[in-house]
C-alpha cells in the first residue's frame, strides 16, 4: 500500500511494488487533466494484471469510455460523492481485483440521458426494461446480480440480454465478449 503525488510517481511505484489494484483520482499532477485515465491505459500496457479504480467528481461519459477503451476487465469509474460509503469503494476494489468492472450508476444515468435524445441510435430500439438491464451490465453486474437488483428471474435477464444483443446487431466473434461490446456501444452512444 502506498500513496503517490503524481502520474509519474504512480507508475514508478507500480514498477517497484507489486499491487493488485490502484485507486487513483482522474485528475492529478502535473496537469490536473485526465492523468488517472492515462495511468489506467499505461498500466494496461505495462501491467495488464493490475486493476484500476478511477475516482472522479465528474459524471462524464467520455472519461468512462476512455477508461474502458482497451476493455472493461479490471476497471472501475466511481464518483467521489458516492464512495463516502466505504463498502461501495471496497466492493469496487474487490470486483476490479477479480477482473470485473464497475461504472458508477450516475455515470450510466448521464449516458442514458444523452442517448435518450438520439432517436437515430439503435439503442432507441431497446425497451425501458432492456435499457435498465444494459445500465446494470455497465455497472459490471452479473445476470444473477441484475436479477436481484431488478426483481427478475435470471432467465428473464437472459432473455432480455439476448434481445439487447439482437437489437444492437452483436453477433458472435471469437475473443470478443458480446456483453462488453454492448456496454461499450452503450457508453459510446451516450458521449
Amino acid at each position: 500500500m502506498g500513496a503517490c503525488s503524481d502520474l509519474h510517481e504512480l507508475l514508478e511505484a507500480v514498477e517497484a511494488i507489486p499491487v493488485d489494484v490502484v485507486v487513483t483520482d482522474i485528475r492529478m499532477p502535473p496537469g490536473h487533466d485526465d492523468e488517472g485515465i492515462r495511468a489506467a491505459a499505461a498500466l494496461r500496457e505495462m501491467h495488464p494484471e493490475v486493476g484500476v479504480v478511477v475516482l472522479s467528481q465528474y459524471a462524464v461519459p467520455d472519461y468512462a469510455l476512455a477508461l474502458l477503451e482497451g476493455g472493461s476487465a479490471g476497471r472501475a469509474y466511481l464518483l467521489k460523492e458516492r464512495v463516502a460509503d466505504l463498502d461501495q469503494l471496497l466492493g469496487a476494489v474487490e470486483e476490479v481485483a477479480r477482473g470485473g468492472s464497475v461504472i458508477d450508476p450516475k455515470v450510466v444515468d448521464a449516458m442514458l440521458a444523452g442517448r435518450a435524445t438520439s432517436a437515430a441510435s439503435p439503442l432507441s430500439e431497446l425497451t425501458p426494461r432492456e435499457r435498465e438491464i444494459l445500465a446494470e451490465m455497465a455497472q459490471g453486474k452479473s445476470n444473477a446480480a441484475i436479477a436481484s437488483s431488478l426483481f427478475l428471474t435470471e432467465r428473464a435477464v437472459e432473455k432480455h440480454t439476448s434481445a439487447i444483443f439482437a437489437k444492437l446487431d452483436l453477433t458472435y466473434e471469437r475473443d470478443v465478449n458480446k456483453r462488453v461490446k454492448a456496454v461499450l456501444f452503450y457508453l459510446a452512444e451516450s458521449s
